[in-house]
């Protein structure tokens, strides 16, 4: 038996980063430069390295694969949803890693209609992505975007339907996003700025003419914003965005009228944050104009938009989050939040009727979905839980009765949902804070000291982690294994201050909420430190890095996907995509009281002399939202810790960006892995 590698260790050349009189030594700093030869040779060897010591483990994660992929119905289609007299659908195929889209005219009878094969797209590609289907409105032509990359720098082109041929322009660089104005001929789309990607103009391109000619609408000058287009859901208004953390603005310009000029809807004004739908001869408004920080909803006239004229239809609530709303002929939709769980409401215009779907569990998770037709009474929304798979269900709102048009199928044979149970308990935080947790596990697996749990979290940008269903988390539960979700601060779960109270100069909550939770299942004996486990991507994977500063006692192993930390460096290279959009979010850096707090959490500035749980992180090479250099110099960075003999592994996946692989079973290798690396530490491989 050859005889295990050592683990690499990146050479150090230290290199001075200073400002406000302060000096960080960056010792890997070398690693940025993904054309440095000896970059890629040291992320080869990080992967050999891993490689060669989890080997033991490799015919294991070939059997969580297998195991996964057999609860997944191979051959599957999408629920139809019919759009300008056509009835849509996505379909996948037994043994192919990619979608395919396809339509019928009018009835679900009718013949079928390629649209695209994205296995025969994705041919030659090692990664492959289409995005941003948008169909014109006589039906004729289709406008997409593809990524063979995995950096969402797409290529925008148009395919004309009636003769299956890909007319000959192209763009390059878009978000792949782009909506055609009424005439059929004139498409608006956006595109990024080459180094940052941050999305900043808005161009107008006219059928048949060379992309070279388009023309500018919009550039967006405040690099902290970044903009898009749409129509709105009444096909009357075009609408360009601008966006950034705190702030939105909107311009809008009749459809029919694509040549001529956008007005401003409401000019930003910092802090306030909006979004518009069209209905009749008004626009509605979710805003947070007024101090509404749970937000409100608003109308007005469309030949007066500004905010002067906004008048409340439902004022802020003090314990209910407006998430969204959905516009239709006879009714309104509301998607609301109260402590923590999503509610669905439903009003007609006339006055007649107001009510909310009846929803019972504690930890389930409910949302519209497409519903593209603005003249039905069918209202499309989603239901899962924890233990219940996810269904696509038809409301009617005048009969008040619905119809479950798909559940989602788990293969096997083995899945009963009685055989797991679900629940919410409360971590009370270093301050004082009730932290929620939502559980699940196989009903025979006790509570216990010995009791291998795993703790997941994300806490940033006020994206909330619902518990939903998972059939590849049943590879852990059915083994033995308890799964949790701690709602940390820096999520909305508990509204938008929940959000607020985890950001700039209150991050460190979001940390010490989960450290919390932690403390709490191991008090409650879920679990214990010898069997506890953690795991987040992105900014989770910030979180990872401090929780493993804060408290590495309390875990056994981490997985920390594509993580976001080595913040401070980040945020101060605007040059670097997303960093000026963050600042509302991290801080800027540039200031002498953020770059302080910053650094005083930052993981990769934080790593100390001391034992570190296991570890897995991963990464890929042509990620742009978090660069691979971050995990790969917090690696290298803990690697050289005199006190760190815990196992640590970088993977890079060579060849992808920041979702990894991109096919449907080359992600579930991905997830075999990271499964693999926890379930050994538990030595179970079976």
């Amino acid at each position: 038996m050859s005889e295990l590698p050592n683990a690499p260790l990146a050479k150090q050349i230290p290199k001075n980063l200073t400002i406000h009189d302060d000096v960080r030594v960056d010792e890997f700093y070398w690693l940025n430069d993904r054309e440095n030869p000896e970059v890629i040779d040291y992320l080869n060897k990080e992967n050999d390295y891993y490689n060669a010591h989890t080997a033991h483990t490799k015919d294991f994660q070939v059997s969580l694969f297998e195991e996964m992929k057999s609860r997944i119905k191979e051959d599957d289609s999408s629920v139809p949803y019919k759009y300008n007299g056509y009835w849509y659908i996505t379909k996948f195929e037994k043994g192919k890693d990619y979608p395919i889209y396809i339509r019928k005219k009018e009835s679900l009878t009718a013949s079928e209609e390629l649209l695209f094969d994205c296995n025969e797209m994705a041919k030659g590609h090692s990664y492959f992505r289409l995005v941003g289907l948008n169909i014109s409105p006589n039906n004729h032509m289709i406008s997409y975007g593809i990524d063979t990359t995995g950096r969402r720098q797409y290529k925008l082109q148009i395919k004309d339907l009636k003769t299956d041929k890909v007319f000959k322009e192209e763009i390059s660089n878009t978000t792949g996003g782009s909506t055609w104005a009424n005439d059929n001929k004139t498409l608006f789309y956006t595109l990024k700025d080459e180094t940052t990607l941050r999305s900043e103009s808005i161009y107008k391109h006219l059928l048949n003419t060379d992309s070279k000619l388009d023309e500018l609408v919009y550039k967006e000058l405040d690099d902290t914003f970044g903009v898009s287009v749409y129509k709105t859901k009444s096909k009357k208004y075009l609408v360009i965005g601008s966006f950034s953390t705190l702030t939105t603005e909107y311009q809008i310009l009749n459809a029919d009228t694509p040549n001529g000029d956008f007005k401003i809807f409401q000019a930003r004004t910092r802090g306030l944050e909006y979004g518009i739908s069209h209905y009749n001869s008004d626009f509605y408004i979710v805003s947070n104009a007024d101090g509404a920080k749970n937000f409100k909803l608003s109308k007005t006239p469309d030949s007066h938009t500004q905010k002067e004229y906004w008048v409340d239809v439902i004022p802020h609530r003090e314990s209910v989050l407006l998430e969204d709303i959905e516009i239709f002929k006879d009714f309104l939709v509301i998607s609301e939040r109260e402590n923590g769980l999503n509610q669905i409401k439903i009003s007609r215009w006339d006055g007649t009727d107001s009510y909310y779907l009846p929803f019972e569990s504690e930890t389930y998770t409910a949302y519209t979905l497409s519903n593209i037709d603005f003249d039905t009474n069918i209202l499309r929304y989603g239901y899962q839980s924890l233990t219940t798979p996810s269904s696509v269900i038809d409301f009617d709102m005048l009969t008040k009765s619905k119809t479950v048009k798909k559940e989602q199928e788990v293969l096997g044979g083995k899945f009963k949902k009685e055989n797991y149970t679900s629940e919410r308990v409360w971590a009370s935080s270093s301050d004082g804070t009730k932290i929620p947790i939502s559980i699940v596990r196989h009903v025979n697996t006790k509570k216990t000291a010995d009791t291998p749990l795993l703790l997941y979290a994300y806490g940033s940008y006020g994206y909330t982690i619902d518990p939903s269903f998972s059939t590849v988390r049943m590879s852990l539960l059915d083994r033995g294994f308890i799964f949790a979700i701690a709602h940390v601060r820096g999520g909305e779960y508990l509204g938008r201050q929940w959000y607020e109270d985890g950001k700039l100069f209150k991050k460190k909550n979001t940390f010490l909420d989960f450290i919390a939770c932690s403390k709490f299942l191991i008090k409650n004996n879920y679990t214990s430190a010898k069997h506890h486990y953690a795991m987040g991507g992105s900014a989770g994977g910030l979180l990872m890095g401090a929780i493993i500063n804060l408290a590495p006692e309390l875990y056994n192993g981490v997985v920390s996907q594509v993580p976001f930390v080595d913040v401070v460096t980040t945020m101060l290279d605007d040059s670097i995509p997303l960093t000026t959009g963050e600042y509302d979010e991290w801080g800027n850096p540039n200031e002498k009281e953020y770059y302080d707090y910053m650094k005083s959490y930052s993981p990769y500035d934080n790593v100390a002399n001391q034992l570190y749980p296991n570890m897995l992180v991963t990464t890929g090479l042509h990620d742009s939202q978090v660069q691979y250099w971050e995990p790969a110099k917090w690696v290298a960075r803990l690697r050289n810790q005199d006190n760190n003999t815990s196992q640590l592994y970088l993977q890079t996946n060579m060849e992808a960006g920041h979702g990894g692989a991109s096919g449907r079973f080359e992600a579930l290798k991905e997830i075999a892995s990271e499964y693999a690396f926890i379930l050994s530490l538990e030595s179970i491989l079976y």
